[in-house]
């Protein structure tokens, strides 16, 4: 039986990693938190001084998600999309956040100055959002507010409900 693949992706603090454990959890689909697939392989090609934080390397990234993303059933959450082949997902979600509530979220891990400025801005102006219509297809990329945790529940019903249309019509 066919799985789909999708991608949540999102400014950090939007509410990813939440989201698509839960969503895994309901869904039956493998959840890949690339941050920690990363940490886990070692998978950096450098450290960045300004954001304190390692640079991912994506091509490693890459070649050790390739086969999971081939069979199947997986969820990728991660805050970037552009270096993900396009062939890789059946949906988009890109989760969205009001800037006092993803203030507060960065504010709350730690993040200042520069840091969380720039995630603020990022946010702002849709950075990731663009990044994900200019990198897929316009109509598997799709938007969802991620402020409350009724919005956490919609979205669950919403991606589930997208999930079952996808198996009746790929199976």
């Amino acid at each position: 039986m066919r799985r789909p693949n999708l991608l949540l992706t999102g400014t950090p603090g939007v509410g990813k990693t939440t989201l698509g454990k839960e969503l895994a959890s309901r869904a039956g689909l493998s959840y890949v938190n690339v941050g920690d697939l990363a940490k886990e392989g070692e998978l950096y090609e450098g450290f960045d001084e300004e954001y304190d934080c390692p640079i991912l390397d994506e091509d490693r990234v890459v070649d050790e998600l390739e086969a999971r993303m081939s069979e199947g059933g997986v969820i990728v959450d991660y805050h970037g999309c552009d270096f993900f082949p396009e062939r890789w997902f059946h949906a988009v979600f890109v989760l969205r956040a009001d800037s006092s509530c993803l203030y507060d979220r960065l504010h709350s891990r730690g993040y200042r100055g520069k840091k969380l400025h720039d995630n603020l801005q990022c946010e702002i102006f849709q950075t990731l959002y663009e990044e994900a219509v200019l990198s897929y297809k316009k109509e598997i990329v799709h938007q969802l507010p991620s402020n409350t945790p009724e919005d956490l529940e919609r979205n669950l019903d919403q991606i589930m409900q997208w999930i079952e249309q996808w198996m009746k019509d790929n199976n």
